[in-house]
């Protein structure tokens, strides 16, 4: 029987028996606690949480935040769960500025470097290898210096208790994009895929289980709106960017996620199409939170 360990940070996962009665580190915030014997209950945080036992979710993004932070709320308007994607506004101009300085440093010291060493007629070639080098250079430093976001969502907006996480597998994303959903324990449920080439017409993102298995398709809601939002953007505001969720077999609608016509950022989860509930409900309200910070609207 796995051992069942939840740190202090709000962080639940499962141990291996050897660690029962063990100082263990928590991966999330590197506290250390003590694990509990073997068969220790803990009650996990599913599908089965009252938090996600409906088939409609509000949410709300709160403004003049720095970091992305959202409300979700239930019917009636009562909070259900706090979600947050911090900006790391602090390392965003730390990767800015050593992305500068390297890319400076490797081309104006290889321009120099040729005007000092190579013949007049080789001059042109090495500089432009000096840039080549420069451009390498500022993408090597990106890619080691970029924060990864992850979208965290707590029970309240004290996050002592944290019940899911999408995190952010690539440090940049370039043509395509992979966020791993993790269940409070830890456990990964779901993993989201976008391609942003294959976004030039229609917005998608694909969702698969924790097999492989393709589970649920996100597109934009018309093929016409979306060509009208990208050859008219100033019309945005009245064309708003809905999805649809679909079953990839048969394109069988499990619901919609629906941007509402205010002047504050307000959506609408509602999955009441999917009667049977095949649709997870953790994994739905988890791409709905990235429909939209991570499609930057």
């Amino acid at each position: 029987m796995a051992v069942q360990y939840k740190c202090k940070c709000g962080s639940n996962f499962d141990l291996r028996d050897e660690f029962a009665g063990k100082l263990v580190e928590c991966p999330w915030c590197g506290a250390t606690g003590q694990a509990p014997a073997v068969g220790a209950a803990l009650t996990p945080t599913s599908q089965a949480d009252p938090i996600f036992d409906r088939d409609l979710f509000l949410l709300n993004q709160k403004h003049l935040a720095i970091n992305e932070k959202y409300m979700v709320l239930d019917e009636q308007g009562q909070p259900l769960a706090f979600v947050e994607r911090p900006a790391f506004l602090g390392r965003q101009l730390l990767m800015l500025l050593a992305t500068i300085t390297a890319a400076a440093v490797v081309g104006v010291g290889g321009v120099m470097a040729s005007e000092a060493l190579v013949p007049q007629e080789y001059q042109p070639i090495v500089t432009a290898a000096a840039v080549i080098l420069a451009l390498f250079a500022a993408v090597a430093t990106m890619a080691s210096l970029a924060p990864k976001r992850h979208v965290t969502f707590f029970r309240d907006e004290s996050k002592r208790d944290r019940i899911l996480v999408v995190e952010q597998d690539q440090r940049l994303q370039w043509l395509e994009a992979t966020f791993t959903v993790r269940d409070g324990r830890g456990k990964p449920i779901a993993r989201f895929y976008k391609n942003y080439l294959r976004d030039i017409f229609r917005k998608r993102w694909d969702v698969e289980d924790v097999r492989g298995k393709k589970i649920c398709v996100a597109k934009e809601d018309s093929i016409i709106l979306s060509l009208i939002r990208r050859l008219f953007p100033q019309l945005g505001a009245f064309f708003r960017t809905n999805f649809v969720f679909m079953r990839p077999s048969d394109e069988k609608s499990y619901g919609e996620f629906q941007r509402k016509l205010t002047i504050l950022d307000k959506y609408a989860l509602d999955l009441r199409e999917d009667r049977n509930r095949e649709l997870d409900r953790r994994i739905a309200l988890a791409l709905g939170v990235m429909l939209d910070t991570g499609e930057r609207r």
